[in-house]
């Protein structure tokens, strides 16, 4: 077996075929990661996201553009909101911190903010874990790290993530920081946009986990997430703290069943690519090459999602009806083998789905026939 350096070197040489000559890579964040954490049988989000492969572009050339992502607007207000949250050396950020989850230290009234620049993510991962060693050594202090770079290895390939912030109480332990530019209205933010932050957060925490497994003593990662927000209608910033523990166990074990990427790739026919400058039929045959899982959440989370939800309308299955119908379905993978199974027409009786189906159309045959006799029946 080859070395893991040489495999790596093969691994990202592969990866770089796939995506294109001369098409660069786009970096997997938090984001993505809990999306595909979401769906962690989806081998072509996997093979696409771990080669770097931009799905936006990819959707527009194949003729299904993608609506998903965050406008303009929203990016610019966002930023200009985060660069006040963080102004004066993020003096009102870490007031928020000291406010919302450690009212018992000392107020942050000397913070240390430490540069952590460097040069390429790899660079960038080293410095912020320096940083964070540092900041260890000096008890007592609060420090505020803002816009670290932390690793995390994902289907055997690293994946570099950028939270907000990252602050060190002066307990030594490390919390995680969000800020977000939907409003919080009266104490409260919306609950699938809070959700959405959460599973966010909770990639940063795995993350922020393995640096520090490697300090010795391991300092704690808090598994409350600072949420920063605006507050009401103004420009105001705000904060609750959001328990990620939940959505911690639950990414975990989804990244962990990812199968991984070198696996993926070895399946590929010999050339495949998808680079969006191909023709649209090699592009479409080399994207179906690999297996997806639809489901209808794929709509708020993946930018492929209305080629996949065309193809798997095209195939009649079932999976365009959710998952939780799925789940139920058992071996019945198209809607037409469904119906024949509940008219009598194909299916094992014994199987319980099959079973299932079968009451469900015979019940709905006795409803209708007494909805029937009802019309006809002369009133008294």
């Amino acid at each position: 077996m080859p070395p893991p350096r040489t495999r790596e070197k093969a691994l990202r040489r592969r990866l770089a075929e796939l995506r294109g000559p001369e098409v660069p890579a786009k970096a997997l964040d938090a984001r993505a990661l809990a999306a595909l954490a979401a769906n962690p049988g989806c081998r072509r989000r996997a093979i696409l996201d771990g080669a770097g492969v931009n799905k936006a572009v990819l959707a527009d050339a194949l003729g299904s553009p993608s609506v998903f992502g965050q406008s303009q607007f929203a990016f610019v207000r966002g930023n200009a909101f985060e660069a006040k949250v963080k102004a004066d050396g993020g003096t009102e950020l870490l007031r928020l911190a000291h406010e919302k989850l450690d009212r018992a230290a000392e107020p942050p009234a000397d913070a240390r903010v430490p540069d952590l620049t460097a040069q390429g993510p790899q660079g960038r991962t080293a410095r912020t874990e320096l940083a964070l060693r540092e900041a260890g050594e000096a008890p007592g202090t609060w420090t505020l790290l803002d816009h670290p770079m932390l690793a995390l290895e994902v289907a055997g390939s690293p994946a570099f993530l950028e939270p907000d912030a990252v602050v060190v109480h002066p307990d030594g332990s490390w919390t995680v920081v969000e800020i977000k530019s939907f409003p919080m209205l009266d104490g409260a933010a919306d609950p699938a946009k809070v959700g959405a932050a959460a599973r966010q957060a909770a990639v940063y925490v795995l993350a922020l986990e393995r640096v520090a497994a490697r300090l010795d003593p391991a300092p704690r990662v808090r598994h409350r997430i600072l949420l920063v927000c605006p507050k009401d209608f103004s420009n105001l910033p705000t904060a609750s703290a959001v328990d990620v523990r939940k959505q911690r166990a639950v990414t975990a074990r989804q990244l962990d069943r990812l199968t991984r990427i070198e696996e993926i790739a070895d399946t590929l026919p010999e050339g495949t690519c998808f680079s969006p400058e191909l023709p649209a039929e090699q592009l479409t045959q080399a994207v179906e090459a690999v297996p997806a899982t639809y489901a209808p959440e794929c709509l708020s989370a993946c930018e492929l999602a209305f080629h996949c939800r065309d193809r798997s309308r095209a195939e009649d299955a079932v999976t365009r009806l959710g998952r939780p119908v799925r789940a139920e379905l058992g071996g019945l993978t198209t809607v037409g083998d469904v119906l024949a199974a509940a008219r009598g027409e194909a299916g094992d009786p014994d199987d319980p789905a099959v079973a299932a189906l079968r009451r469900a159309a015979a019940l709905r045959a006795e409803a209708l026939e007494a909805a029937a006799l009802l019309e006809v029946a002369p009133c008294p």
